[in-house]
């Protein structure tokens, strides 16, 4: 049985839910799917310019934790740029 996800504090509400390569129809490309958790860390990290530790505090998650999921939503975006992939942002429920 897994550990039960934790709750994460999200406040960031994105405007638009995808990128995709220009000239290319949407319904012709793979998508990869980012998470709000992954678009908050993100945003507190490379937009708002915290540290680990101060944006995984906001977050109210460990800063090991943080750091994992930085390292997926990097990882997201760069398979996206790299192979030519839609981006698409999860919508929180």
């Amino acid at each position: 049985m897994t550990r039960p996800k934790k709750f994460r504090c999200l406040r960031f509400r994105p405007e638009v839910h995808y990128f995709k390569p220009r000239g290319i129809p949407l319904r012709q490309l793979e998508e990869v799917i980012l998470l709000p958790d992954e678009l908050e860390a993100l945003k507190l990290h490379d937009i708002d310019g915290l540290n680990q530790i101060d944006a995984s505090v906001k977050m109210k998650i460990s800063q090991p934790t943080f750091a994992r999921i930085l390292d997926k939503a990097y990882k997201k975006i760069a398979d996206a740029i790299i192979n030519g992939k839609a981006i698409r942002i999860e919508k929180r429920l």
